[in-house]
């Protein structure tokens, strides 16, 4: 069952990304930005949690989320143990949304257009997971770069 598989890699994506949180030395350096890198590894797991918090939790989970993306990027210097409690957050919400989906569910049109294209929910989960993926790949090399 392909809802199995979407949570364990997600529960296993979201373990890493505390993973990478963990592993800085100096806590500071998680909000480091640098001449070629913009984006700090603090704002881009405010990103990951806000966008999955919406894409799943709101839409399909009904959770009652207000995504505000431009805090996703602007707010700074959040405590560590505060990012890794939103992403824990985040793994139960998907966990719960997830286990609530049929495999007819998954099937079905994803809610909203995000694209230029309608999709199915199965597709846009799996996007979901590969955006992910591309975010955490940017955290740990923020971390192996900035975090001197």
């Amino acid at each position: 069952m392909i809802t199995e598989s979407l949570k364990s890699l997600y529960n296993r994506d979201l373990n890493k990304l505390k993973t990478e949180l963990v592993s800085y030395q100096n806590e500071e350096n998680i909000w480091k930005t640098d001449k070629n890198i913009s984006n700090s590894a603090g704002n881009l797991c405010l990103h990951l949690v806000g966008n999955l918090s919406h894409f799943i939790g709101a839409e399909l989970g009904k959770t009652g989320y207000i995504r505000q993306r431009e805090l996703e990027f602007s707010l700074k210097d959040i405590p560590r143990a505060e990012l890794i409690t939103k992403v824990e957050d985040t793994a139960a919400m998907i966990d719960t949304v997830l286990s609530q989906l049929s495999e007819d569910d998954l099937k079905k049109e994803y809610p909203l257009v995000v694209f230029e294209d309608k999709m199915t929910t199965d597709y846009f989960l799996i996007h979901l997971l590969a955006h992910l993926d591309y975010h955490l790949g940017q955290i740990n090399y923020h971390r192996r770069l900035l975090d001197l």
